[in-house]
């Protein structure tokens, strides 16, 4: 068995390896390929992201809401798809906020990120009725402006850089200095310093981190967040006169992507989330309990698929040269936060019971050796024509690369 096939019946256990060719929704990938002319293309399983949603909302408390971050994936189709299973949306720019708002899902349960938004994402936030999460003090000066100038009162939450970090994560956000929120020893004189006649204070976002394989660094994140939610809210409420009535304990849960990767344990975490909802249930009485997710919601159910175009022998090392690229999936190539670069899960698309096995470097059309889809993988035997697909590839695939780049042909991205 090869190393990918492996990976994909232990991990991947929602795709069909019963067929030569892949299928995804349904229709093998040479079949896919016509419907969108051409590879290279990300082809998204509708169902496989209904079932991942819906697992997970089976297994969390009920009280928690479950928002998608659209920053994972901000393909119009997958995004409307969202609209229908999960509670909210949380976007990172005005117009993903727009694509939000075009869903139906209602504003108050849309919520507006990033510690750079202009004044004029300020006023269209404001404009809409989302609720801006606040970075700086700088920038809830201009909300407090903007909503001057508009006579519309600017519901806010405000984000916290708390002391604690999230241990073994892929991307850590918070303890020591972030560009992300306000630091949590600061958060006593914004609250004095809010103007309550054009501001209204909805709550607060506590994010820590993403992309973290380990439950108990989760659990031990989420205890921290919650004791330091029942001292924020405390504050505010004496502040304020008003108790809270949103708090975005924000995600962080992680997808294997590589070898000896495991599965998260959903599980452990639910439990737990359980038990601190019951030790804190004054806190949690009358206000949305909110877990924002992106990359666990969608990254399992898509592939990127390209063709190899070109074989060739290198003083013993055999390529296989394909039409897609870093350009089209930069994570992948390992310029996308990666320190160590590692193969994410890959086969050959219409050969995957194929026993004739060889060892290959896989790489894309592109005049740089960054351009690597996979170094020193052992697949089956590949010839021009067959296709190369990447696993995992549902998040931060086409919307996170740079697919101008040397000015190659774009993609094509399909819901199926």
């Amino acid at each position: 068995m090869n190393q990918s096939t492996a990976f994909l019946k232990t991990s991947l256990k929602d795709i069909s390896l019963g067929s030569d060719e892949l299928s995804v929704g349904n229709l093998p990938l040479s079949q896919i390929e016509k419907l969108v002319t051409s590879t290279p293309f990300y082809a998204y399983d509708r169902q496989l992201i209904i079932n991942k949603v819906s697992q997970l909302i089976s297994i969390l408390p009920p009280e928690i809401s479950l928002h998608y971050a659209i920053k994972a994936n901000p393909y119009p189709s997958l995004v409307q798809l969202m609209a229908d299973q999960v509670s909210g949306f949380d976007v990172a720019s005005k117009k993903e906020m727009l694509l939000a708002l075009q869903t139906g899902m209602p504003v108050k349960n849309i919520s507006f990120a990033g510690p750079g938004k202009t004044f004029d994402d300020i006023e269209a936030a404001i404009i809409s009725g989302v609720t801006l999460h606040v970075e700086s003090a700088g920038e809830i000066k201009k909300v407090e402006l903007a909503a001057k100038q508009l006579n519309i009162k600017a519901d806010i939450a405000i984000r916290v850089n708390p002391k604690f970090e999230l241990k073994s994560s892929g991307m850590k956000m918070s303890g020591g200095a972030k560009p992300f929120g306000i630091d949590e020893e600061q958060v006593p004189q914004v609250l004095k310093g809010l103007a309550l006649e054009q501001i209204n204070l909805r709550g607060f976002h506590i994010f820590a981190g993403s992309q973290n394989l380990n439950a108990e660094a989760i659990i031990s994140a989420q205890q921290q967040t919650f004791a330091l939610a029942q001292q924020l809210v405390e504050l505010s409420t004496q502040i304020t006169k008003k108790k809270i009535d949103y708090l975005n304990i924000g995600g962080g849960f992680g997808v294997p992507y590589f070898v000896n990767d495991k599965t998260l344990d959903i599980a452990l975490i639910a439990n737990s989330l359980k038990a601190l909802i019951t030790q804190y249930k004054a806190l949690v009485d009358g206000l949305e309990l909110i877990i924002e997710l992106g990359r666990y919601l969608v990254a399992e159910a898509g592939v990127y698929v390209c063709k190899v175009i070109d074989k060739k022998v290198s003083r013993g090392t055999t390529y296989l040269v394909c039409d897609g690229g870093l350009h089209h999936h930069l994570a992948n190539s390992g310029n996308f936060g990666q320190v160590i670069r590692k193969n994410y899960p890959l086969a050959i698309g219409n050969k995957l019971n194929s026993k004739e096995l060889e060892q290959v470097n896989i790489v894309g059309p592109l005049c740089t050796p960054l351009d690597i889809l996979a170094d020193k993988i052992v697949l089956p035997k590949a010839s021009v024509d067959d296709y190369v697909v990447v696993f995992q590839s549902g998040a931060y695939g086409a919307s996170a690369s740079p697919k101008d780049f040397l000015s190659q042909p774009l993609l094509s991205e399909v819901l199926l």
